[in-house]
């Protein structure tokens, strides 16, 4: 009997032992692979860290800075200017320093402020691009809608915005395209246009289209050389408005009554006088 318990005991502390010895095996190979999976994820990381690096200093991230000093149109491309020729932006941009940076970290605040000093741009969006690394600059230009000059003879010496921008003689050439109302004004004495705003120049676009509207004809010019007697050309007549005032518009209103009489008469008319209560007409 004691024989047999010595001899289970024997076979029990063997299959103990087996079994520490098969744990102690299976934790080596688990600190092994824990070993293996930590130097893998550092090899990776290193490896995307390097690749990155390398990436984010491929050309086709960075913008040339040369580009901005010799008006490079294939890097810088223009849009929607209007007005504004491309050589004044591009003559404004050759001051501009671009940052030594990836073009989709790269601030355009500097770059949009630099763009807001052209007078006739109200507004500029800046797209950027890589591979190659480029950008769009679309602008949103003020309408035109007065023009200024000092006689029908003289191009416009200057323009006014809908926003009431007064714009000067550099870039009153480029808005030909542009309906506009003529205004004959010298600006240097009397109600100086120099000094208006949006709320003049909406008054006098507005008294433009009465004018238009009362007359079925295209107001050709008003003459505000002299504020005090303002004259209004039309297709056919000249009409004497006098002083322009809140009354202006309500003065025009006589003219579907009287146009078509003047229409009709053979006598050559001087202008047609709204000054009054009761309209004339001055013959030459």
């Amino acid at each position: 009997m004691t024989e047999e318990m010595e001899e289970f005991d024997i076979e029990n502390h063997e299959r103990e032992v087996k079994k520490r010895l098969r744990q102690r095996r299976v934790r080596g190979k688990q600190v092994h692979l824990k070993h293996i999976h930590t130097f893998c994820r550092f090899l990776v990381s290193s490896l995307l860290i390097v690749g990155t690096y390398y990436l984010l200093k491929l050309p086709g991230w960075y913008i040339n800075p040369e580009a901005f000093a010799h008006s490079d149109s294939e890097v810088i491309k223009l849009l929607n200017n209007d007005i504004v020729p491309d050589e004044k932006i591009y003559t404004l941009l050759s001051g501009f320093q671009a940052e030594g940076t990836p073009i989709f970290v790269q601030k355009t605040d500097e770059l949009k402020k630099l763009l807001l000093e052209l007078p006739p741009v109200e507004d500029v969006y800046i797209r950027r691009y890589a591979f190659p690394a480029r950008i769009d600059l679309i602008f949103e230009e003020r309408i035109p809608v007065i023009t200024i000059s000092p006689d029908i003879e003289t191009p416009p010496v200057a323009y006014f915005t809908q926003d009431g921008t007064l714009v000067g003689r550099e870039y009153a050439p480029y808005i030909a395209d542009f309906h506009t109302l003529l205004i004959l004004s010298y600006g240097n004495k009397g109600d100086d246009y120099h000094k208006w705003g949006k709320e003049r120049v909406d008054d006098l676009v507005q008294f433009a289209k009465c004018v238009e509207t009362y007359s079925k004809e295209r107001v050709e010019y008003i003459d505000f050389r002299n504020p005090e007697d303002v004259y209004v050309k039309i297709s056919s007549l000249n009409i004497r408005l006098g002083k322009f005032d809140k009354t202006a518009c309500d003065r025009v209103q006589k003219l579907p009554a009287i146009l078509p009489e003047i229409k009709l008469m053979d006598e050559r008319i001087k202008y047609l006088d709204l000054r009054w209560k009761d309209p004339y007409l001055k013959l030459e």
